[in-house]
């Protein structure tokens, strides 16, 4: 896409850094302000005309939002209205799969500090985007060129 690249997990404190690679899972309360920094990244992105893709885990409604919203979504859990000066306009990508595929990828991966052990923590979290929201669902089983391809489609097709 030529877009910039932004992987959420370089944006954790180094708090949340500790507590997950002591397997510690992450709760709203260190969760918020992290989200809050990405959303004013891509807010900043946004100001410059620039488009953006931001590898995250929005695991809750709520998170999406504030990545829409920044700080107003914690006073109602819902992003702005359309027109509203505040709201981004994102496109989430709910890339979907048994947790077995996932635990899978995850002991592959060296060096990061989310041990594989809170991948159900993640599960257990998770509230799948639903229908007022801008999301696609992509399913990890399909090949990387096919996911790549779906997700270029739905961008281009507006």
């Amino acid at each position: 896409l030529g877009w910039k690249f932004y992987d959420a997990d370089d944006y954790h404190s180094p708090e949340n850094k500790k507590k997950m690679a002591e397997g510690i899972p992450l709760n709203d309360e260190g969760r918020i302000p992290w989200l809050c920094a990405l959303h004013d990244i891509l807010r900043r992105e946004d100001s410059s005309r620039q488009d953006a893709v931001l590898a995250c885990s929005a695991l809750k409604k709520m998170y999406r939002c504030l990545l829409v919203s920044g700080t107003s979504a914690t006073e109602s859990n819902q992003p702005e209205q359309p027109g509203e000066n505040t709201a981004l306009k994102i496109l989430f990508v709910h890339l979907d799969g048994p947790i077995d595929v996932i635990a899978r990828r995850l002991e592959k991966r060296r060096g990061h500090f989310m041990p594989p052990e809170l991948l159900k923590s993640q599960f257990d979290t998770l509230e799948p985007p639903s229908a007022s929201e801008n999301f696609i669902t992509v399913s990890i089983e399909k090949s990387l060129p096919e996911i790549v391809l779906e997700i270029e489609h739905t961008i281009f097709q507006g």
